[in-house]
């Protein structure tokens, strides 16, 4: 499971090369945001981008929201500029597009220690190729700052020229791969993004399966996906409640010597207590999270 319990239901992707978007960004309900330098920024905005990005991280006031500044590849004449300059910003962590090997990851973390990164500044990688897909466990391995994956289920539909359907079956495989990889290495992951602003049922669905499948939480390209994208990923309070007797319980049972017990009928044993840990954990990250703003 993720190295720390930290809500991260919802990351909104921003622009960097949008000053006002910027701004507001320090008052939306997001738990982390990506500010990009990559797709979203235009070719002459990139140096300005770059440098609104990290001023902006660096004068702070985002409250308890986590910061990653999504770079150019490497392999753009923008990229170790970007790494380079975001090393020193007080950025939470980096995220990497087009990944597609661990050296990958190896070589933009040299460039960060060699600009002064603190060793608090992780690094998240975007998984948006086959290749990508099928190296996931070699970079989720690559280094102790992997911190997280994201699915780019956008140009991973190009890449594969499968369909966007309801269900997601054409990408199945490689979400599940992700999970896999994700969780071996002890990452966190975070789901792909939904296009269709307006189909608030279909975007809706999308949350609840990635929910279901285990995902932390959803990378989001508009406001108004936080609200319902933040109900779906956070512990319902049933879930909390239950969960809670479930630790007091077995709690009880240990202090007796018993290695199992039942609760409303129902057989509770370590594993069990291991996932109510985890709901419990998650839902006073949240009640934090939305505390502090």
């Amino acid at each position: 499971m993720p190295k720390s319990v930290r809500p991260r239901r919802s990351v909104l992707y921003m622009p960097g090369s949008n000053a006002r978007a910027l701004e507001k960004a320090r008052t939306l309900a997001a738990d982390g945001l990506i500010l990009d330098l990559e797709d979203a920024v235009a070719p002459d905005a990139k140096e300005l981008a770059r440098k609104q990005v990290c001023e902006a991280v660096t004068a702070g006031g985002f409250g308890m929201r986590e910061l990653i500044i999504r770079v150019n590849a490497l392999s753009t004449k923008w990229g170790y500029e970007d790494i380079a300059l975001a090393a020193k910003s007080g950025a939470n962590a980096l995220l990497l597009p087009k990944v597609e090997s661990a050296d990958a990851i190896r070589h933009m973390e040299s460039i960060m220690r060699a600009n002064g990164a603190p060793e608090s500044m992780t690094i998240w990688a975007m998984m948006e190729t086959p290749r990508s897909i099928l190296e996931s466990q070699r970079i989720a391995e690559s280094t102790p700052r992997m911190e997280c994956l994201v699915m780019g289920t956008s140009d991973l539909a190009k890449e594969l020229d499968c369909a966007h359907t309801h269900e997601r079956l054409p990408f199945m495989a490689s979400l599940g791969l992700c999970l896999l990889a994700a969780r071996a290495a002890g990452l966190a992951i975070l789901d792909g993004v939904y296009l269709d602003l307006n189909d608030e049922t279909g975007f809706e669905f999308a949350c609840r399966q990635g929910h279901e499948l285990g995902f932390d939480g959803k990378t989001l390209i508009h406001p108004k996906q936080l609200a319902p994208c933040n109900k779906v990923f956070t512990p319902r309070p049933e879930d909390v409640a239950w969960s809670r007797r479930i630790i007091e319980a077995y709690a009880a049972a240990a202090a007796r010597g018993e290695g199992v017990v039942v609760v409303d009928g129902r057989l509770v044993e370590n594993l069990h207590v291991e996932s109510a840990l985890r709901v419990v954990g998650m839902a006073d990250a949240v009640t934090a999270m939305e505390a502090g703003g």
